[in-house]
Order: C-alpha cells, then structure tokens, then sequence
C-alpha cells in the first residue's frame, strides 16, 4: 500500500512539473514571438552553430555577418526573387501550403531526391526558434512556432525576417550582408538578376557562389527570374 502512495505522489510530482514546463514554454516562446514582432532577434540558433562548428579543412571559422535592414530597405527585387524560388504561395496561406506538402510526398515516394515543401513561414519559425533536425520532434515544434508567427506577425514581418536570417554563404546571413558581400552595394539597390542570384544560393549557399556562380548556377538564375515574371514581379507584394 505504502508503495502505491508513494508511486502515486511521484506521478503527480511529475505531472506538476510537466504542467509547469509546458506553461512556461508556452509563455516565454508567446512573450519572445510578441518581441520579435517589432525587434531583431539576438542570434539564431544557426548562427550560433556556424560560429561554434568544426572546420574539415583546418581553415578559421568566418566571422558571422549579419546586418539587419528594415523591410523598405529591402530592394524588391530580393524580396519577389525568395518568393518566386522559396514559397510562390506565400500571401495566400496561413504557414501551411498543403498542395505543395501533398505535392512533395508524391514525388518523394518514388524519387532517391528529396523534395521539401516548406514554406517560408515555417522556415524563418525553424530558423529563429528551432535547430536543423529532420525528426518529427523537431517538426512538431516547428508547427507551433508556425502558428504563431502567422498570427502575430503579418506577412512583412514574416518576409523581412527571412531576408535578415537566411543563410547565404558561409558566415553571412541576410541580405543586407549578402548583398554587400557579393555586390558591394545596399540590399536597397539590388537588381533584377542580383535579387534572383541571392534566392538562386538560398538552398545550399556554402557550395553555390552568388559572386562565381558556375554554369548550374547561372542556369537556376534564369529559371528563378522566369519564376518572378510569372508571378507578377513587384506587383505580388502588393498583396502582402
């Protein structure tokens, strides 16, 4: 009897903690999410890993650039170029773009190269608050937080987020730093083809050079301007 008791208490003990864990999660990721809504985060989690990581080849670690640009600050062209490559359904879902999941897992049953259908929602939520994982623990989180940028932030927020944090090239996230970089000018001045250029890289941008772009490169170049012709340009932000 006394065995019972005493597992019962620690069942509850544990409960206890659980419940207070969970409510302080919820409440301290609610509170960060609101402050994120009008400020740039400290770091990212990516960051940190990229400044801590081993290198294979003996070489220094880069030294993180990371230069935080307001959303007018943003040339459009960069902003139209990570839609039309990353998430061309972006104004009109809520984090969630189930036509391309569904497209995704079609095409991942029968094919050895794996297709993501990540939206940029859920990969700024990833890249802010979560670590590179493909487990469904992680991906779990990773709807949550999903959530709520959705309804915290707007879609602005959202966007000017994901071209502040992004990896593009090692050591260099965000396209303000991106930019100056590769083009030696402000994000403010990117052109057509260099907006194009940066969201070309954006899927591995330690092996894919925005400033030596090799033939496969320059190739996914003009299939992403193409992609921002088709739909609308600077006209889709518009509808933002």
């Amino acid at each position: 009897m006394a065995i019972k008791d005493t597992s019962k208490k620690i069942l509850r003990f544990l409960f206890r903690v659980m419940l207070y864990a969970g409510g302080l999660f919820f409440i301290s990721s609610l509170f960060y999410t609101i402050y994120l809504k009008w400020f740039p985060p400290f770091t990212t989690p990516l960051m940190v890993i990229r400044a801590l990581e081993p290198r294979d080849d003996n070489a220094e670690r880069p030294s993180i650039r990371c230069v935080w640009a307001r959303f007018d600050d943003i040339s459009d062209n960069a902003k139209v170029a990570v839609i039309a490559e990353e998430d061309q359904n972006f104004a009109n879902h809520d984090g969630f773009d189930f036509e391309a999941i569904q497209k995704a897992m079609k095409h991942n049953s029968h094919s050895k190269h794996v297709r993501g259908a990540s939206t940029i929602s859920q990969q700024v939520a990833k890249n802010i608050f979560l670590w590179n994982s493909r487990s469904w623990f992680r991906k779990g989180f990773e709807v949550y937080f999903t959530f709520l940028i959705e309804h915290i932030w707007n879609k602005e927020r959202i966007l000017q987020m994901y071209l502040n944090i992004a990896e593009m090239g090692d050591g260099i996230f965000g396209v303000e730093a991106a930019s100056q970089k590769y083009f030696h000018k402000s994000a403010a001045n990117i052109s057509f083809a260099e907006g194009a250029m940066i969201a070309t890289v954006l899927p591995n941008p330690r092996i894919y050079l925005a400033n030596h772009p090799s033939p496969y490169v320059l190739r996914r170049q003009e299939r992403v301007e193409k992609a921002m012709r088709k739909i609308g340009g600077a006209n889709y932000l518009d509808n933002l």
